[in-house]
């Protein structure tokens, strides 16, 4: 991303609404694949300014996670933000400064789609996972889609379903759940990225008015309910997929 994208994400990734539904997301993946463990050992891929590991601290105090991200800007924001305790590592998710097997979560939040060769961080990712652990992805979705917000933010590439799914696959991992979300305001994400005029030079990283940011995080609140009775919806502005590595 451009240098001026992390002050900004460091300002509103603990109040905005994407942040938050997509957070919740990945607090209801540990939660149901996770192995239940006094120790549990956790990798943020792409941490960014710290917003998921400063988040899961707060609710689960006793997990040890690590961030990693290439850039010296987040590197030092996440650890201004997540405090001394939590080591974050400057490094690439496709060349990862951890060891094999070393442990039992990675996540990686809207970064894939950031480096050239996103098959190489999968690979990353399975490589420092025990067997059995889980690596948590988001992406956003659609090619189609692609617009001054992707730009912006410096993507490589946005996917469908099926094409995330046969990445994970192809680099070694058991698929146990992916399904499209932000479907409730996927028709608000076409009209202002395809057909409004785009903005000059930014993303859509921006904190809206109170009433527009609960209004979003009613919506979000009314998609996860769907969620948790269909499991899978059928489109979305982003792809959330959780994967296992085998055992053996």
């Amino acid at each position: 991303m451009d240098a001026e994208e992390y002050p900004k994400l460091a300002a509103v990734e603990d109040t905005m609404w994407y942040f938050r539904a997509l957070h919740a997301h990945v607090a209801r993946a540990l939660a149901k694949f996770l192995p239940r463990a006094s120790r549990v050992d956790l990798v943020d891929a792409g941490c960014g300014t710290g917003g998921l590991i400063r988040r899961s601290k707060a609710s689960h105090p006793q997990w040890r996670w690590t961030g990693v991200d290439l850039s010296p800007i987040a590197c030092g924001l996440a650890r201004e933000r997540v405090g001394e305790n939590t080591p974050i590592v400057e490094g690439s998710v496709t060349a990862l400064p951890l060891a094999d097997a070393s442990c039992d979560v990675v996540t990686s939040l809207d970064v894939i789609y950031h480096v050239d060769d996103d098959e190489a961080a999968l690979r990353e990712f399975h490589r420092i996972l025990r067997p059995g652990g889980i690596v948590v992805i988001n992406v956003p979705a659609y090619p189609w889609l692609w617009s001054y917000h992707d730009v912006a933010t410096h993507a490589r590439r946005r996917y469908t379903r099926a094409q995330l799914l046969a990445k994970l696959r192809a680099a070694g991992f058991n698929v146990v759940g992916a399904t499209y979300w932000n479907a409730v305001f996927f028709p608000l994400v076409v009209l202002r990225r395809k057909l409004l005029p785009a903005p000059r030079g930014r993303s859509d990283v921006q904190l809206f008015s109170p009433p527009v940011e609960a209004a979003f995080h009613f919506g979000m609140a009314i998609e996860r309910t769907w969620l948790g009775a269909l499991q899978r919806l059928p489109f979305g502005s982003s792809i959330f997929a959780v994967a296992r590595k085998p055992l053996a």
